[in-house]
């Protein structure tokens, strides 16, 4: 979502890239969280202090 943001296209649009020309780009350059794992990550970034 962040990189689609900063290219100024829409995310799905970033991912048929990818998917499309998976060579081209490193293996950990994007990942997909499950819904659990993203509900996780907010909890946990609700209860942090900064």
């Amino acid at each position: 979502m962040d990189l689609a943001a900063l290219y100024e296209i829409p995310t799905k649009v970033l991912k048929q890239s990818v998917k499309r020309n998976v060579n081209r780009f490193p293996s950990d350059f994007m990942f997909l969280l499950t819904k659990n794992e993203l509900e996780n990550w907010r909890s946990h970034i609700a209860t942090s202090k900064y």
